[in-house]
Parts: C-alpha cells; sequence; structure tokens
C-alpha cells in the first residue's frame, strides 16, 4: 500500500469499519483521543525556541514541542493524501492543538493527566467496544 494514496488508505479503513454503529463511535471517539493526547504532550519539553521577535507576536501559551510537530506531522501527511479534505483535517488538527494548548495551560500538569487519561480510558474502550461487538465477523 502507498503510503500516501488515499484510495488504498480508505480501502484498508473500510475493510474494518464497515458497521455503521462502528462508523459512528470512532467519529465520536477519535477527536477526542487526539485532542486530550495533544493535551498531555503540551507538557514535553520544548524542541526550539523561536527568535525574540517571533515570540512577541505569538501568545506565550504556545509551545513548540511535540505537540506542535505531531500537529504538523498529521496535518501534512493528511494534506498529501487529499489537498481538499487533508488541508481540512490539517486545519482542524490545527485548531485542536490550539485549543488543546489553551486547556492544558489552564488545567496545568497535575489536572491535566487525570482528565486525559479519563478520556483516553472511555475512547479507546469505546473504540475496543466498536470493533469487538459490531465488527465481529474480521
Amino acid at each position: 500500500m502507498g503510503l500516501l494514496d488515499l484510495e488504498k488508505h480508505f480501502a484498508f479503513y473500510g475493510a474494518y469499519h464497515s458497521n455503521p454503529i462502528n462508523v459512528a463511535i470512532h467519529i465520536l471517539f477519535v477527536w477526542p483521543l487526539l485532542f486530550t493526547a495533544l493535551i498531555l504532550l503540551y507538557f514535553t519539553p520544548p524542541i526550539f525556541s523561536p527568535s525574540q521577535t517571533v515570540l512577541n507576536l505569538i501568545h506565550p501559551v504556545f509551545v513548540f514541542n511535540l505537540g506542535f510537530i505531531f500537529t504538523i506531522f498529521y496535518a501534512l501527511f493528511y494534506a498529501a493524501l487529499d489537498i481538499k479534505a487533508g488541508s481540512f483535517v490539517g486545519f482542524i488538527t490545527f485548531l485542536c492543538w490550539v485549543s488543546s494548548s489553551f486547556i492544558a495551560n489552564s488545567l496545568g500538569f497535575e489536572l491535566a493527566w487525570k482528565v486525559v487519561l479519563v478520556a483516553q480510558l472511555i475512547g479507546w474502550i469505546g473504540q475496543f467496544i466498536g470493533h469487538g461487538a459490531f465488527e465481529v465477523n474480521h
């Protein structure tokens, strides 16, 4: 399978997500899983520090760390798959990074990791139920 072949990605996804309830579960849980992962990644150390001129132009809550790198990689990957739909996914991912940065900064690590843990457990349990109960023929 070509890494940037959108049609093959959809065919692979469709082979394991044919039940409408499982698809709905994925729609409901995948973005919160990404969002809460970005909250946790907010607390990773900065990979680089922009110049003071650039720092004066951006809000101090934005940290260029693993969360930012993941966001850029994810956005570019989907844009490479399909420029229109992928750019939209990239934009939504960037909005997730921005809003998760503000939430992580507001919560602080002591509360954020607990919120992330609960959200990730619920999200992954939902994913496993979706596949285990509704995609049993695979």
